[in-house]
């Protein structure tokens, strides 16, 4: 007891640097955002499909290469035309990725239960230095 009445700073320093350790996987874990490289993998290894869902002007001054355009809007009712195979991943794009946040509610309701978003949209697409298809 005397140890921890004595160093009662060194275990606030160790309280405080395990803390934010963990931050970045808590945030992760509840977010269940997809970064542009496991974006890639999912589509490189398990097909998975891009629907970007911008607006069709958005789409066109750049897009993520394959990615179909679906504005969020119609989702609803062209994901089931655009997307038939239920099973495959679905990864969902916007410019920032809040739009794309808001369809991953809407595709799992229709029953893309493989669906994601993909974190900081197509901002962190670039960043990533991942190529950029305009039509």
């Amino acid at each position: 007891m005397k140890f921890i009445i004595d160093n009662w700073y060194l275990i606030f320093v160790a309280l405080a640097s395990g803390s934010m350790l963990l931050w970045p996987v808590l945030k992760n874990a509840s977010g269940g955002s997809l970064t542009p490289a496991r974006a890639v993998q999912l589509i490189n290894r398990e097909k998975a499909v891009v629907i970007d869902v911008c607006e069709t002007e958005e789409f066109a001054a750049g897009h993520v290469g394959g990615a179909k355009n679906v504005p969020l809007g119609q989702l609803e009712e062209r994901l089931p035309t655009v997307v038939k195979n239920k099973a495959l991943p679905v990864v969902l794009v916007c410019a920032s990725g809040a739009r794309a946040n808001r369809a991953v509610a809407i595709a799992k309701k229709l029953g893309y239960d493989n669906a994601q978003a993909m974190a900081g949209g197509l901002k962190a697409w670039r960043e990533a230095s991942l190529p950029v298809e305009k039509a």
